[in-house]
């Protein structure tokens, strides 16, 4: 028996290629960059590597994808690997090693590539100056601003409850 499954994380190094097959099917193509930490032989120093792996998307799933990939974008990717050889125009044997994927998890927000977008302040409310009330009242939640005549809710308690006493025993269970 052999294992063929292949688990990486990293940020697209190109913007997806959309082709498809003389058949029809669609074949989305994209690379995946990955980094490897190494020692520094000569430094001591540990340092980053980067490992380029080209990945492939086939069928329904290729199209959809395309729309949301761009490069720099970060993604986690299942899938499998398949080794392809060829020979090419000048007669030179080529060959590569590829994942072939089935699952895709996006990791970075859709519109990562574009410019930053500045964050609104968040709305900040000032209560008025009251004088203590004579009766007491709860405290409200912390990310809610104190307002007059605010009574928070008592947080809900789930009643404990014991375990009711049974004989129960092993012979008594129908398996």
């Amino acid at each position: 028996m052999s294992i063929n499954r292949v688990n990486i994380s990293g940020n697209l190094t190109r913007d997806p290629e959309l082709r498809s097959t003389g058949g029809g099917t669609q074949v989305l193509s994209f690379g995946v960059a990955v980094n490897d930490r190494r020692r520094n032989q000569q430094t001591g120093e540990w340092e980053d590597v980067p490992n380029f792996v080209d990945c492939v998307v086939f069928g329904a799933r290729a199209e959809p994808l395309s729309r949301y990939l761009s490069k720099g974008s970060k993604v986690a990717i299942e899938g499998k690997l398949r080794y392809s050889s060829w020979e090419s125009k000048e007669g030179q044997r080529r060959s590569k090693l590829e994942v072939v994927v089935d699952e895709v998890e996006f990791l970075s927000s859709r519109n990562q590539g574009s410019a930053p977008q500045q964050a609104a302040p968040a709305p900040q409310y000032n209560a008025p100056q009251q004088p203590y009330a004579a009766a007491p009242q709860q405290a409200a939640p912390a990310q809610y601003p104190a307002q007059p005549g605010y009574s928070a809710p008592a947080p809900a308690v789930p009643p404990v409850s014991t375990p009711p006493a049974a004989d129960v025993y092993d012979e008594d269970i129908p398996f």
